[in-house]
């Protein structure tokens, strides 16, 4: 694939755009930005990609139509570029929480390419996305493809339709969680009395040990605690305090609260 469209550049569109920038698998001048607003489209074609105000425009040249909009204009935005769409030569990305891919086929009828319905996070723009894919009517090739796509800004799984939501939540939703926590941290290191600024790199690097020692050893989160909570220690006193007022249950049902 050699071409690709962003249709919609807000939070979640712009920060896709700037991943792909970062990575490798399209060039700058094969990328194409389709937003209404105007300084958007200005600060993308100063980094050397195409750009328009016109979807259509956007859609009819790339191999891969990439939409991201809120959920609520996702129709108007599918049924606008429909008379362009072209299922045998073009990829679909729909990037928006809630779409079904029985709304997206309803809308697109017999003009609907090979589907995938992609859920990344913000940190995509880093190249560290957790990215869920759920393809629709694709082959393995097209599947492959998308895929490949999104594991070059971060780490991509291919799920159901179901999971989706649940998909969202943990990873999408979730990395604002994390930072709630950063947040919560670095204002009780500056009670503990480090400046806010030492406060925060403390627990972001903190936080980035964490992930990285479960990620070389492969131990469950469990078991690098036991590695780390000493009997009668400061570790265990303050996990203790922070599941007494409802740490590990709050987090649940944070979690359980935006997949409904």
């Amino acid at each position: 694939m050699s071409k690709i469209a962003v249709i919609g550049a807000g939070a979640m569109g712009g920060a896709t755009v700037e991943g792909l920038i970062k990575g490798d698998y399209f060039r700058n001048e094969d990328i194409t930005v389709a937003d209404p607003s105007q300084k958007v489209i200005d600060k993308f074609a100063q980094m050397g990609l195409a750009v328009t105000t016109d979807n259509q425009l956007a859609a009819e040249s790339a191999d891969v139509v990439c939409v991201v909009v809120k959920p609520w204009l996702v129709e108007h935005v599918l049924k606008d570029i429909k008379p362009v769409l072209d299922p045998q030569k073009q990829l679909l990305i729909v990037i928006a929480a809630r779409v079904t891919s029985a709304s997206i086929k309803e809308w697109l009828g017999e003009k609907c390419p090979p589907l995938f319905l992609v859920i990344p996070n913000i940190a995509i723009a880093e190249m560290a996305s957790m990215t869920f894919i759920v393809p629709v009517g694709a082959s393995e090739k097209d599947t492959q493809i998308v895929v490949d796509i999104f594991n070059e800004m971060g780490n991509a799984l291919i799920t159901d339709e179901q999971h989706l939501a649940a998909g969202t939540t943990l990873a999408s939703c979730g990395i604002a969680y994390a930072m709630r926590y950063i947040r919560a941290a670095s204002e009780g290191g500056v009670e503990l009395g480090f400046k806010a600024d030492d406060a925060k790199k403390i627990v972001m690097q903190t936080m980035k040990g964490a992930v990285e020692l479960l990620e070389a050893s492969d131990m469950h989160p469990e078991a690098a605690i036991d590695l780390v909570a000493t009997p009668g220690g400061v570790t265990i006193k303050g996990l203790n305090e922070m599941e007494h007022a409802g740490f590990t249950s709050a987090v649940i049902r944070g979690l359980k609260a935006g997949a409904k």
